[in-house]
């Protein structure tokens, strides 16, 4: 039976005596997307983190195809095939698209950039994904926020990533934007990458996810397929679920 491109084994996280995280355990396959929600204090960007290799996990294991592994800087995490496009994007909307695309990855022609294989490559590349750039010198600050988000996952896919975290991708955008965004998550979980969609909306979450895993306060409220968990169920979950029902109830006995 092949591993989970990306296992969390009981993954702890302590700043102090403060309790970041707490025995999350989670997977992620590759050609699937693992959806991890919850509201703002949740644990997201711990989680997050830990994975980007800019924290190491207090207590816990990182496993990769089956393989104990250990980012312990950024580097690492982005040599071991994890690639994280966070809310900012990290891109420079004053250059152009396939300048972004490339950002100091450029081909090369002896000493200088290859300008024209770079638009070349860089037009082909998110054509591929299905997005279309009709001017790959246009500045990338002159593009919508879900054209933003699309090149940057695009480049994530372009340089080799096996695992693709998204961080909130959507939290910033309209209906309509944010429906650009989760066809590319779509388009980056059939190209076989295991995509992991950190947000804090439900009604996202679903339509794109294969598996779910609800924080709460930095714990785990459970792992679920997606036949395990009707949408209602999740949007309760989010809701508070307990906390959900018991006010139900007292609102229906007032």
């Amino acid at each position: 039976m092949t591993p989970p491109l990306l296992e969390l084994e009981d993954i702890s996280k302590y700043y102090g005596n403060i309790i970041a995280l707490t025995d999350v355990t989670t997977s992620v396959n590759a050609g699937e997307v693992t959806c991890v929600l919850g509201d703002n204090g949740a644990g997201k960007s711990t989680f997050i983190k830990i994975l980007a290799g800019v924290h190491e996990p207090t207590e816990g294991t990182i496993k990769m195809n089956g393989e104990t592994v250990s980012f312990t800087s950024p580097r690492a995490s982005l040599d071991a095939g994890i690639a994280t496009v966070y809310q900012d994007l990290a891109m420079v909307p004053m250059m152009s698209v396939w300048r972004n695309f490339f950002l100091g990855s450029e081909p090369t022609n002896g000493l200088r950039i290859d300008k024209k294989k770079a638009k070349a490559l860089a037009k082909e590349e998110m054509s591929k994904m299905g997005i279309d750039i009709r001017d790959t010198e246009q500045p990338v600050g002159t593009l919508s926020g879900g054209e933003r988000q699309s090149v940057a996952i695009a480049r994530a896919v372009y340089f080799g990533a096996k695992v693709l975290i998204l961080d909130e991708p959507t939290s910033a955008l309209g209906v309509k934007q944010s429906g650009v965004v989760l066809k590319y998550i779509i388009a980056a979980r059939d190209r076989g990458l295991g995509v992991i969609f950190i947000t804090h909306n439900p009604h996202h979450a679903y339509p794109v996810g294969d598996r779910f895993m609800i924080l709460n306060r930095g714990k785990s409220m459970g792992n679920f397929a997606k036949a395990e968990l009707p949408r209602d169920e999740l949007v309760r979950m989010m809701a508070g679920g307990a906390e959900l029902d018991q006010l139900t109830h007292e609102i229906e006995q007032a």
